[in-house]
């Protein structure tokens, strides 16, 4: 099955970009009512995706370690790429195989699509991967039903 069929483009799709300040990663969060989103490069590149996790452990860690240097007023002039942990999220190629797909929704409540040249093309959601794996035993169980009743 190609992978394309369940892709998300990015078009479709919230996303960051590194040079983005904490503000507006956490009103664009927000607003679309995420809890991880990516982040891309300037040029497009897919480089990791951000959690509201790693903004809150960043404030936390960040005014234990610098005696609460950072308040509301200074949130504009932190970048997202000073918050998250590069990696995080690891993307895979259109190309992919379900069984790819598979290991990666296991962790992961989307999965980021870059192209050949790790250009972010989109996501694939653990729930439209879940749809097509529940679609697919329904419909084996049918036919499994369906061959029951020819034999009898």
């Amino acid at each position: 099955m190609n992978i394309a069929y369940f892709l998300k483009t990015k078009a479709e799709v919230s996303y960051l970009y590194e040079d983005y300040t904490l503000r507006q990663g956490l009103e664009e969060m927000r607003k679309h009512g995420h809890t991880a989103i990516p982040v891309l490069s300037a040029d497009d590149k897919y480089i990791g995706t951000i959690s509201e996790g790693d903004f809150l452990w960043f404030l936390v860690d960040d005014r234990k370690e610098n005696l609460y240097k950072t308040n509301f007023d200074n949130i504009d002039k932190i970048q997202i790429k000073n918050i998250f942990k590069k990696g995080k999220n690891p993307s895979v190629r259109i190309t992919a195989t379900m069984d790819e797909l598979l290991m990666r929704a296991m962790d992961q409540n989307f999965i980021p699509v870059v192209d050949d040249r790790n250009y972010f093309i989109g996501i694939i959601t653990r729930r439209d991967i879940m749809r097509y794996i529940n679609s697919k035993l329904t419909n084996d169980n049918k036919n499994t039903l369906l061959e029951e009743k020819d034999v009898n």
